[in-house]
Formats: C-alpha cells, structure tokens, sequence
C-alpha cells in the first residue's frame, strides 16, 4: 500500500468543495480503502492529480484511512517459544517473515528473532544484543532500504526524541544508530502485554484504571516539560510489564513544541493520529488549526481512560471519516451510560479531558495525574469543581461548534448591512405614514426571504455544510418567521402596524441565546443588547425599527469581523 503523500509549500486556500465535490469525494476514498483492502498497489498523487480541485482533501482524509488501514491489520508476530531465531534479511519486512527457516538472522550487532508489531512506518523485533548478551526491542523502518526520505527523517526524529526523555515510565532508549544504510534504534523489552490486548477482554475495574493510568499522565508530563508532544497515545502504545507497571512507547508522530509549525515533517493539510483518539483540534487539517499544544496529549488520556472504563473508545464508526466527524461534532456518550459501575469522580474526570476546547479540559497531564490520586485517595476531585470562575468559563467560552463561524464571517458583515436596510426601510414606511399592512409584510417574507435564500446560496459555494450550520440556519429561519408572525398577531387584535415591534426584539434575544448555548457565551451579550433595545424602542416607538435594525446589525457585524479576522490570521 503506498503511504500517503502531500506536496507542502503553498499555504493559499484551496478552492470551496461543493455538495456534488463532497459525493464524489467521498467516492474516491471509498475506492482507495477497497483497493487498499485488496493489496493492490496505490497511486493517490495519479488520482489527486486527475481531481485538482479535490487534491488536498483527498491528501488530507487518505493520510488518516491509510494509518488507520494499517492499525486495523491483524498482526503477524508468530511468537515462537524460547529463543528461537527467525530469518529476517535486513532490507524489506516482507522478507523478514518468509524466511523464517533459514537459520538465525543479524541485524548489525544484533541477532534478530520474532516480529513484536509493526506499524505504518516501523517494525519491531525482538533481538539480543551481542555483545552484552541482553534481551531488546529493535525497531526499524517497514520497507528497509526503500523508505521514502521523509519516513527516514521522520523515524530520525521518533529514535532522537524518545532518547532524548528519561523517565521510569517512559520506554528506555538504549542506543540510535544505522546499518548498511538503515537507521535503527534499541529500546528496553518490556516483557508482558500491551494495554489494548488487556482491553480486549472488557473494562477494568476503576481502581485499577486509575493506579495503571497515573503513572503513564506523570511520564507524559515530563515529555511536555521537555518540548516533545507525543500525539498519538492509545492503548496499544501503553506497554504493560509482568509485574503491572505501564510504559509510553511509540514516538512515530512526536512533535517538539518549540519548533514553528512549517518545521514540522507532518506535510501541510495532513491528519495524523488515530482517529478514535485524537482530539478535535488534531481531526482537523493542520492548515485549518491552530498549533497544538499539551492539552491534545490531555485529551487522549482521557480518550483511554474512557475504553479502560468502558471497553470502548469514547467515538467509534465504520468508517475513519465517520469517525473523525464524531471527534469533531459529537460528544461523547457518559461512561456511566455503558458501564453503570463506573464510579461518578471517574466520569467526571473523563469527561473533563474530553472537553472539546482545549482550554475546558486539565491544565496540564500531572494535574490529570493530580485528580486520578485523588480519586484513590477518595478524595474530593477538581473535576467536580464549581469555583466561579470555572463556572464563568463553561458559561462564556466558545463551544466546540464555534470553529463553524469562521466559514460566516464575511456573510454575517453582509448579513448586518441587509438588516440595516431593511429595518431603516421599515422606519421609512413608517415615518411616511403608511399603515397597510401588505408593504411591511411583502418587505419582510419577499424580501428578507430572498435574502435568506441568496445568503444560503453564498454559503453553500464555501463548502460543504456541518450539521451544527444546519442547526444555525434554522435558528435563523425561526427569527425571520417570528417577525412576520408578529404582523399576524397585530391583524387578528385589530391592532395597528407596528404596534407589537417591540416583540421583534424579544424573540430575537431569545434567538441569540439558543445561539450563546450552541456556539459561544458571547452572545449572551448580543442577547442582552438585543433584549435592553426594547426600552428606547418603547420610549421612541417612531424610530423603532431603525433602534432594532441597529442594534442587530451591530451584534451580527461585531461577530462577522471577529470570526472573519480569526480566519484571515490562520490563512497567514
């Protein structure tokens, strides 16, 4: 299977994907993964150059499928009894394992026996050590000698930063090296079992979760001390020796902190990760996000407690793509749910780390560390803390949805200058002494209707539509209904136009506060502002509409600019 391949260097966005874009894309990766499944050889540049238009998001979604693909291959370890040797020549992996009967096999100073795993990039055996006689784990890269020259520089990268920590529950790095051309690091062997194979037979009891996890949260503390992100915790990366003690290994997809993104070997708009555990920022395409930071590997211990709880990853779909859109939109569902023993602290503990905005979850692994001792303790655990603060930061900060405000931005500008006109349209007609009802209503059902449509329209070329802009469209349908209900009420009192306009600013406070619950405490401010327009609405009721238009135009351009500055500075 070929690895996935991107071509770096340009930062412009790329062209918006329509529906029919999204359909067919979701076609060609369909055929890749069938493909893949079949063994058959792979060209995703050959067919990424033959859908221009759809070459980075095909890129970007077949980087995550083919790491997953790979994951999900059975292994083929053939563990043999005692210390049986198996041939393993020293340039493709492939060979390794069918010329097992050719006597005993040497890897540089090493001699080689079974295969312990392998991965997308690695394979590790385990092998003796000549010259001081001791029992290792030997990695090195899948294809041998016919590596690309970024999987080279990437398993560099993995050898140096895993050397590079030192910590008694990190997995010791013994030497980095290279032979006949071939780099290749030794690692401590941790005799004993991996925490996926101990999850294979159900969840763990809560205590045990929480003694084996704190010892892995304080070694990945120290990696962040040291400026290594790990980035792709999971529990076959948490190796499980004899006696119990749980080790972090696997530092393929390490980043160092404190290099500036475009050094990074991760190319531009990739994924990387394992999707059932990655959190929201990592799922997205590296050049719609953020730099990461300590709170993505904070994310994925949390990620693992909730399958050491449950039995079960905290998303899972058939597919990674469907997956990936659980991490992005969904949240999980309580552990309790799946497993009513679960203790109550735990969930909550859990939970906190799958917060989807990075700054709602643990500050740091070892406070995670922190509040699971305190859970053994059967002490009072800060997850559970209601200080007002914490309270004023689930109350007004951003939720996970927010991100979707930045494909509105500019329409929400436009959005504010519609509803000027409008609204100083209806102070016009008012001003001049119409009181027919037919010209207000035809104002707003023909014309703020098509100008809902046209703004759909707009939105719509800007890519494909999340659930949650659904949910936001119907939110704003609501609002441009209640308005002519409102002239409807008027005609069935007998009352006068315009006599009940102050109504308009009541249900659309309400309207951006279901807002402020969707997407960010900041609109309880614009519904606090939108609800107070009614007094000088009242107190000046011949220039009502023009008091509401201005203060609603003013809450959607506010939102529009920031929203639209924070995309601008992303695409820098």
């Amino acid at each position: 299977m070929e690895t996935p391949h991107r071509t770096g260097g340009s930062t412009a966005e790329p062209p918006p994907l329509t529906e029919s874009d999204a359909s067919l894309l979701v076609g060609l990766i369909d055929g890749l993964t069938a493909a893949a499944r079949q063994g058959e050889s792979l060209d995703v540049e050959a067919l990424a150059g033959e859908h221009p238009r759809l070459a980075d998001e095909l890129r970007s979604l077949w980087a995550t499928i083919w790491v997953t693909e790979s994951l999900a291959r059975p292994e083929k370890t053939g563990r043999l009894s005692g210390d049986q040797p198996v041939q393993v020549p020293p340039t493709d992996s492939s060979a390794d394992r069918s010329a097992s009967s050719q006597g005993p096999v040497f890897f540089g100073d090493y001699q080689l026996f079974e295969e312990l795993g392998q991965g997308g990039m690695g394979v590790v055996f385990r092998a003796r050590e000549l010259g001081r006689g001791r029992i290792v784990a030997l990695k090195r890269l899948l294809r041998g000698a016919g590596s690309r020259a970024q999987d080279v520089e990437r398993f560099r990268v993995e050898a140096l930063a895993a050397a590079d920590l030192a910590h008694p529950h990190i997995v010791p790095v013994f030497q980095v090296g290279e032979h006949e051309g071939q780099p290749f690091f030794t690692m401590q062997y941790i005799e004993g079992t991996t925490l996926a194979r101990r999850l294979a037979d159900g969840p763990m009891p809560g205590l045990d979760a929480a003694r084996l996890l704190v010892p892995v949260c304080r070694a990945i503390h120290s990696a962040h001390d040291r400026g290594i992100l790990h980035r792709d915790l999971k529990p076959s990366n948490i190796l499980i020796d004899a006696e119990g003690h749980s080790y972090v290994s696997d530092f393929g997809l390490a980043k160092r902190l404190d290099l500036p993104a475009d050094a990074s070997l991760t190319p531009s708009g990739a994924i990387v990760g394992t999707p059932g555990y990655m959190p929201p920022e990592q799922a997205r395409a590296s050049r719609r996000r953020g730099p990461l930071g300590p709170a993505c590997d904070v994310y994925s211990l949390g990620a693992i407690l909730y399958h050491m709880l449950t039995g079960r990853p905290p998303f899972q779909a058939a597919s990674p793509v469907e997956t990936l859109m659980l991490v992005l939109e969904q949240d999980p569902v309580p552990p309790r749910v799946l497993n009513p023993r679960v203790s109550s602290d735990l969930e909550m503990i859990t939970l906190r780390c799958l917060q989807k905005q990075p700054g709602l979850r643990y500050a740091s692994a070892a406070a995670l560390a922190d509040d699971l001792e305190a859970f053994l303790r059967d002490e009072p655990v800060s997850a559970r803390s209601t200080s007002l603060r914490a309270l004023g930061s689930r109350l007004l900060g951003e939720t996970h949805h927010a991100g979707v405000l930045e494909n509105w931005g500019q329409l929400w500008i436009y959005h504010s200058v519609a509803l000027l006109v409008f609204f100083g349209a209806t102070n016009v007609l008012h001003l001049a002494g119409v009181t027919a009802r037919w010209p207000y209503v035809l104002l707003f059902t023909v014309g703020l209707g098509a100008w809902a449509a046209l703004f759909w329209a707009l939105r719509r070329k800007g890519g494909p539509i999340s659930f949650v802009e659904r949910q936001l469209a119907h939110v704003w349908g609501s609002g441009i209904v209640a308005i002519n209900l409102v002239f409807l009420v008027e005609w069935l009192l007998g009352l006068p136009v315009l006599s009940l306009i102050t109504m308009i600013a009541v249900t659309n406070g309400m309207l951006f506060m279901v807002k402020a619950g969707i997407l960010s405490g900041f609109y309880y401010f614009q519904a606090a502002a939108v609800i107070l327009a009614i007094l000088p609405m009242a107190w000046f009721p011949r220039f009502a509409p023009l008091i509401f238009g201005t203060v609603a135009a003013a809450c959607f351009f506010i939102t529009g600019l920031k929203y639209k500055l924070r995309r601008q500075r992303k695409e820098l």
